[in-house]
């Protein structure tokens, strides 16, 4: 998940040493012979996953100016670094017009390579960013600017893409952090009331006393403390689209309202003495099963059919594990551009391990816990132990990052491993079973005990004094569980016990 870069050069001596240089920095190399290998390769299909191409200027079958040329219709975003021999003002000038977005002069420095590459992730990272939230800001974003590839969001976006032709009123179904309110702005950008009002309305967090207002809006002095005239959240709405956020906390009383301004077209401002037409796309989302709660009279039912008339359920994350990678990759480079950081993907171990995670709260806790792994991290890709809750839920024993290496428990300087690497802890314990139940406790208790023996090498006195029992027992327990230690001869252990020596110690002794 590392940051891919592209290097065109005809020349193999100097491809295997920008490619050396960069991979050094954390990122993947990719490379071309070039100027027509390069632009077939990112015409192909994994032309999207590179993030930056590093073009000589000189080559014999196609000129770095002539690549450019090409490529920039296309692919206008890429950020593409020029290398040359001839380090001319203006050379440096005719690539930046041709649409280069940096120049470096043979023989650049690996470090010099490494800062310019970073700065133009950074740029692309922050301009794709400022893009995004210009379109929300206009209300024009597009199924086009979701992060997702997994065949179940496809799927979303096709039912969203088809709804958008008409005003037919929309469901969003999902849980917490799925995203429905992207697939809400998504719906509104793609339709004809692209860049009118986008209204978002959260039903369960407005105050009860306070819903007819916000929702339909009031007259002055229509009440004690309305000293203005107020629109509503459907007049602010008018011409556009307002988004019902957790429709499935609306009071019964103002269902009723919000069933008759459905149908109706119009709404009625708390003291108004004429309703007010409206013309507004109706667009509802819920985490809850309405149709369950229509049942059991919980949530209306003329009103629930008259919301949920084009479905669209979208699914957990969970339930779509191919997005975590590229969503994980989208965050990395949004927040290391922010803060500063010269992160720029995930170690192989950290990939798996955000991939098996469930992710109850979906895309939003995999926003959250990217940002502060990002915030937390000293090196160029985020480690396991960048994701020490995700770890401890997986049940992963992660090694602490201090500069390069650390030394293993109990070991000198022989000992030392490579940190930033997961590691199966052999001492953890899985409360669950192969069903998804709880075990017994009689299970887990024996497994502590078995734990606890390996992990003290068979010191029976200091597993009794570490599971704060005494030896007797830890010896009835053994019986109990059929743990009973194979020990060829009796009296040894009792030895053992009484002088504190490991038994493997006292049978090669004695």
């Amino acid at each position: 998940m590392a940051q891919t870069i592209l290097v065109v050069d005809d020349d193999p001596v100097q491809r295997r040493l920008l490619e050396t240089a960069i991979t050094r920095s954390g990122m993947t190399v990719v490379t071309a012979p070039g100027g027509q290998p390069a632009l077939d390769l990112i015409a192909g299909p994994k032309g999207d996953q590179i993030n930056l191409m590093l073009l000589d200027l000189v080559m014999p079958d196609m000129g770095g100016l002539e690549v450019l040329a090409k490529l920039r219709p296309a692919h206008p975003d890429l950020p593409v670094i020029v290398l040359t021999a001839k380090g001319g003002i203006d050379s440096a000038v005719e690539a930046m017009r041709a649409g280069a977005n940096d120049f470096l002069v043979k023989p650049a420095s690996p470090e010099r390579i490494s800062v310019s590459i970073r700065n133009q992730l950074k740029i692309g990272a922050l301009s794709g960013e400022v893009k995004t939230l210009k379109k929300k800001s206009t209300n024009t974003l597009s199924f086009d600017d979701l992060v997702a590839v997994s065949p179940e969001m496809k799927q979303v976006f096709r039912l969203g893409a088809r709804a958008a032709q008409s005003d037919i009123p929309i469901l969003i179904e999902g849980e917490s952090g799925a995203g429905k309110e992207l697939i809400a702005r998504a719906i509104q950008g793609t339709s004809s009331r692209a860049g009118k009002p986008f209204v978002t309305v959260n039903c369960g967090a407005i105050p009860e006393n306070l819903i007819e207002s916000i929702l339909f809006g009031h007259e002055k002095g229509s009440f004690t403390g309305a000293s203005d005239k107020h629109l509503g959240k459907f007049q602010e709405a008018d011409g556009g689209t307002l988004f019902l956020d957790e429709i499935g906390e609306l009071r019964l009383d103002m269902q009723v309202k919000l069933l008759r301004a459905l149908q109706e077209g119009e709404v009625d401002p708390v003291g108004s003495k004429r309703p007010v037409k409206v013309d507004v796309r109706i667009i509802s989302a819920t985490n809850r099963d309405l149709a369950q709660m229509a049942r059991e009279g919980g949530f209306r039912e003329d009103l629930y059919y008259r919301l949920n008339v084009f479905p669209i359920t979208v699914p957990p994350l969970r339930e779509r594990p191919s997005d975590i990678a590229p969503l994980a990759r989208f965050f990395i480079e949004r927040f290391a551009a922010e803060e500063n950081k010269a992160v720029t993907g995930l170690t192989p171990q950290a990939a798996q391990l955000i991939e098996r995670f469930a992710w109850p709260g979906n895309v939003r806790q995999l926003e959250n816990t990217i940002f502060r792994a990002v915030v937390l991290c000293d090196g160029a890709a985020l480690d396991v132990c960048d994701f020490p809750q995700i770890a401890a839920a997986m049940g992963v024993e992660t090694l602490a990052r201090q500069n390069a290496y650390a030394p293993a428990p109990g070991a000198g300087d022989a000992g030392a491993m490579p940190v930033g690497r997961a590691v199966a802890s052999p001492y953890s314990l899985s409360m669950t079973g192969a069903d998804g139940h709880i075990r017994k406790f009689e299970e887990m208790e024996a497994e502590i005990i078995k734990t606890a023996i390996a992990r003290y090498e068979g010191h029976m006195s200091e597993v009794a004094r570490r599971l704060g029992i005494g030896r007797s027992t830890l010896y009835r327990k053994l019986k109990e569980f059929g743990l009973e230690p194979d020990i060829e001869n009796e009296p040894m252990a009792k030895v053992a016990e009484d002088t504190g020596e490991p038994i493997g110690t006292i049978r090669k002794t004695a």
